[in-house]
């Protein structure tokens, strides 16, 4: 059964249950926040700095993980990250107050940094560009899945066995994808053993992807205004994904009053609605590009995914009814997971062989957002006393950067940049 599946399919396996990891050790925190506020008596302000702290280390060394891919393979980042971010999450049940929370979590950010650049590059090399969307899809849906099971595994730990119990077993489980990457995993189809000539020829042929010993261009990538809208759409985009990992939770419990048991149901069945969403995004976004090209359907989908999560959410800030405001909350998880593989999708068709670079970069802005989300929404909580203030900003944000998407040209390769860059700096002026 296994022989049948395609090489590249069981490499998507491995960077599915990579993700799911990643997202199952990313919620925890906020799964067991009340928890964690009330041991060591924290004010929204102070839980926001803890949150914040992840989000601030994996912004500072998203990009040279994403650089250290591009120069010494994925296979070897993947073992790093992976090893560092299972000790630090272990470590966050072992903290005894709010300094030593704050510097654990930090060092956690920085181990988890590059996972999304590392896991895009590997796409690049493993997959044809017609498969691409649904690829970057599998990835989106580990990201869910990590998300909804997490609930479902953490909270009943916590209840039975404590809040720091959830942070120990996380860690042990991030061990044994490392064992399984370290056994199997090569960067490249040609390197592996047992897969078939056919579809590595299949696989180098048809990826969108050029090797090239060349330096990445910042200059041209930074002087280019579309890669700008990149940045800027993916910046207002992580105000929402972090809400929903570090924040929803505690506004389930405090902000809406819900019952620790309704927060774990609503907040795992959020993310199972954006498997759905995932999934078909990537079906939708393969399809549109055939049919309407490379430009509209990257930034239908961002854009259209984003825009209506916003508008979603605007509904959850100013409904007084839980039932509507739930409901709302749940459809915006669904669209909001549109924009994600849009974007990832978007920073592979433009990085090529500097992927890992190009979506650390991309990270990075969006990280930035996630600390601003972090600190902002915690101050404004406890300046006004209530969440929903809090909760209309990040949708505003997010229908900004809906309307900043469109202006995106995931058809302009880096290649291309550096070429027109360089032609430029060729061009003088004839004398007069």
């Amino acid at each position: 059964m296994i022989k049948k599946i395609p090489y590249r399919q069981r490499v998507l396996i491995l960077l599915f249950f990579l993700i799911l990891i990643t997202y199952l050790d990313r919620v925890t925190i906020s799964l067991v926040g009340v928890r964690i506020k009330a041991a060591f008596h924290l004010s929204n302000t102070q839980f926001g700095w803890v949150v914040g702290a992840f989000s601030l280390a994996y912004a500072l060394f998203e990009i040279p993980s994403g650089m250290l891919t591009d120069r010494i393979g994925q296979r070897a980042v993947f073992l790093r990250i992976v090893l560092l971010w299972s000790l630090f999450t272990a470590l966050t049940g072992m903290v005894t107050g709010l300094t030593s929370l704050l510097i654990i979590r930090f060092l956690f950010g920085i181990g988890e940094s590059g996972a999304y650049p590392t896991s895009s590059s590997t796409i690049g090399r493993w997959f044809p560009l017609a498969e691409r969307g649904r690829s970057m899809s599998a990835l989106f849906i580990g990201q869910n899945a990590g998300a909804a099971v997490a609930p479902l595994i953490v909270v009943p730990i916590a209840i039975h066995f404590g809040w720091r119990a959830p942070f120990f077993v996380n860690g042990f489980i991030g061990l044994i994808w490392v064992l399984v990457c370290w056994l199997w995993f090569r960067n490249e189809p040609s390197q592996m053993k047992g897969i078939s000539r056919e579809e590595v020829k299949l696989i180098e042929e048809k990826r969108r992807f050029e090797q090239h010993k060349e330096p990445f261009p910042w200059r041209a990538v930074l002087g280019n205004w579309r890669i700008w809208a990149v940045l800027i759409g993916f910046f207002c985009s992580q105000w929402g994904l972090y809400f929903f990992v570090a924040w929803m939770p505690v506004y389930l419990q405090q902000g809406r009053h819900l019952t620790e048991a309704n927060m774990k149901l609503v907040t795992s069945f959020l993310f199972v609605l954006a498997i759905g969403g995932a999934f078909f995004s990537g079906i939708l976004s393969d399809w549109l590009v055939k049919k309407k090209g490379l430009n509209f359907g990257r930034r239908f989908v961002g854009t259209f995914g984003m825009g209506m999560g916003g508008l979603f959410l605007i509904v959850t800030a100013i409904s007084a009814s839980n039932f509507i405001a739930v409901t709302c909350l749940l459809i915006c998880g669904f669209f909001y997971s549109f924009y994600s593989l849009t974007a990832f999708s978007t920073c592979v068709d433009i990085g090529g062989a500097k992927a890992g670079t190009m979506t650390g970069i991309m990270n990075f802005f969006g990280q930035t957002g996630a600390f601003l989300l972090s600190i902002v929404f915690g101050k404004i909580a406890d300046a006004v006393h209530n969440f929903n203030t809090s909760v209309l900003l990040i949708a505003g944000i997010l229908i900004t950067g809906s309307l900043v998407w469109l202006c995106i040209d995931p058809a302009n390769k880096i290649e291309n940049l550096r070429a027109d860059h360089i032609a430029r700096k060729q061009i003088r002026p004839l004398p007069e």
